[in-house]
């Protein structure tokens, strides 16, 4: 595939070409008149240029905005260039010194099938499931407040739509057993990084993440981001056969959402940015 122009630097690019255009017509400086079409002209570029960031702000607004985890998705196939273009978009994310830590593992067809059976079939061998554990501390290992009242909340939030009870222990299993499934998303992105590399570089992986789910939400796909592989990181390893130096960060659901599966219908909340940021001025 080749070299890709960033959306961004496209439409600021059609703008320049318009805005040029507009300058080379009739009454241009140096044509009878010119002062005063100058004069025109610089307004409209202005008003394009205007125009221009206000479409890009909306456009990017809406693609953060309306991503969220959705967690039934239909068999419908999604083109592996639509993939490379997601990636591509990607890699574009920041990283120290240029240093891109990630490295994607993308599975569809017989390939995610095949890992997913690997992977149900631990999970449900109470036996197995005790031989695995995370590689990496995902989440504290004490809650504190807020951070443990909003993790409930999620929580029940989604048991709630499904109708799980809170005693229901048997239908939870189902639900947390999809994630393996990659709730049946056509497509599986396994990531992985280099052990040698350091918690700077993780940060780096983090805006790579989010990028591939913006640049998927801007093609009209969804995703869902997924820490519940990390327990079973040796199967992951041993069926991608990952070199030792090579570790799993998390897994990744990526395809169209099922409009007709009321779990997807769940948004968190988000609390309002006076609640977290201090402007010192």
């Amino acid at each position: 595939m080749g070299p890709m122009t960033p959306p961004a630097d496209a439409a600021l690019a059609n703008a320049s070409i318009r805005s040029s255009a507009a300058g080379a017509g009739p009454g241009a400086s140096g044509a009878p008149g010119g002062d005063k079409t100058a004069a025109q002209t610089t307004a409209a570029q202005t008003t394009a240029a205007q125009t221009t960031a206000a479409q890009m702000a909306a456009a990017v607004d809406a693609a953060i905005t309306s991503r969220h985890s959705i967690r039934a998705f239909l068999p419908t196939p999604v083109p592996r260039e639509v993939i490379e273009q997601i990636l591509a978009v990607a890699s574009r994310a920041p990283s120290g010194t240029n240093t891109q830590p990630w490295k994607v593992h993308v599975l569809t067809g017989d390939s995610r099938k095949a890992l997913s059976a690997v992977l149900c079939t631990a999970y449900d061998d109470p036996e197995q499931v005790k031989q695995h554990t995370e590689e990496y501390a995902y989440y504290p290992t004490q809650w504190v407040s807020p951070y443990i009242e909003r993790r409930r909340k999620v929580g029940w939030d989604l048991y709630g739509l499904l109708g799980i009870a809170k005693a229901d222990k048997g239908r939870m299993h189902v639900q947390h057993r999809r994630n393996y499934e990659f709730f049946g998303a056509p497509v599986g992105l396994i990531f992985t990084i280099d052990r040698i590399l350091q918690q700077g570089s993780w940060l780096d992986y983090g805006m790579f993440l989010q990028s591939i789910m913006i640049a998927a939400r801007a093609r009209g796909l969804d995703t869902c981001p997924q820490a519940a592989f990390t327990p079973f990181h040796r199967l992951i390893e041993r069926h991608l056969n990952l070199p030792a130096e090579e570790m799993v960060v998390c897994g990744m659901s990526l395809g169209h959402a099922d409009p007709t599966a009321v779990e997807n219908s769940l948004v968190t909340e988000r609390v309002p940015p006076s609640t977290f940021a201090q402007f010192h001025e």
